[in-house]
């Protein structure tokens, strides 16, 4: 047992970074095998986590969310995992976070810094129906929520092809909650492509949206699905870094969605 505490109090010690086995066998002076053990258990009881991609450890969601994380911690995770996602694909990569104004501000980008690409920086603001942070961010919450909040707000047919009737937009609502990611092709701007996935909070909400941003021509409907995933598994280990939890009603299914007619 007390190595089982001492490990989670040098987790905590790093919080968010990771810390790799090695450092804990050597500086807790544990038995590798043991160690190993110790964070086996740990792992499935939810307590730690492990970065597959650095080999490292971290405090895991079902510790954080009896605890909590810092607003500078969680922005430091999702700096971490946004530069690590922007510099695979090569476009920029940021979160936004709702503002007051229902619109959606950028509190962290991370920017690849190759090429001719859309700048994206923070405090840049999109407005509320700003396709794929629209789909992302409201997704996950009842319909009938949806539809009392775009009474007062207007959703902009920004290009022949946004959608923007209610019937279409609860099918493209069903349809994010399923895959985990929204998409945007030629929706917000003919000349850009966008694929975004909420970030959830420990009561199972949306709080931030991981998105991307391209130029149409490098991102469309041949590859915007294996673009999506990518966005969708780094929102999910942010999820899971800042002790977030998912939702049982996110998935709601059509019968629990208020018809639009």
């Amino acid at each position: 047992m007390s190595a089982a505490v001492r490990i989670l109090e040098r987790l905590a010690a790093e919080l968010p970074r990771a810390v790799s086995p090695t450092v804990l066998v050597n500086e807790l002076e544990l038995n590798r095998s043991t160690c190993y053990n110790i964070l086996a258990t740990l792992q499935r009881a939810g307590w730690v986590n492990k970065l597959e991609a650095r080999g490292g450890w971290t405090l895991g969601s079902g510790l954080l969310a009896l605890t909590g994380v810092s607003d500078d911690s969680v922005l430091e995770v999702v700096q971490e995992e946004i530069d690590s996602l922007s510099r695979r694909l090569g476009y920029v990569v940021f979160a936004a976070k709702q503002d007051g104004s229902g619109g959606y501000t950028v509190i962290a980008t991370a920017d690849p810094r190759r090429g001719v690409r859309i700048v994206v920086d923070v405090g840049d603001r999109f407005p509320f129906s700003a396709p794929a942070l629209m789909q992302a961010t409201y997704a996950h919450r009842p319909f009938g929520d949806f539809l009392a909040i775009a009474r007062s707000k207007a959703i902009e047919r920004f290009t022949e092809h946004t959608v923007v009737e209610p019937d279409a937009l609860k099918e493209v609502f069903s349809e994010v909650r399923r895959r985990g990611f929204s998409t945007s092709v030629r929706q917000f701007n003919l000349a850009q492509s966008g694929a975004a996935a909420p970030v959830f909070d420990r009561e199972g909400k949306p709080h931030l949206v991981v998105a991307t941003l391209a130029f149409s021509s490098e991102l469309d409907e041949s590859n915007i699905a294996s673009v999506g995933e990518l966005i969708r598994t780094t929102a999910g280990r942010i999820t899971d870094r800042t002790g977030g939890t998912y939702d049982s009603d996110a998935g709601l299914d059509e019968a629990t969605v208020p018809s639009t007619s």
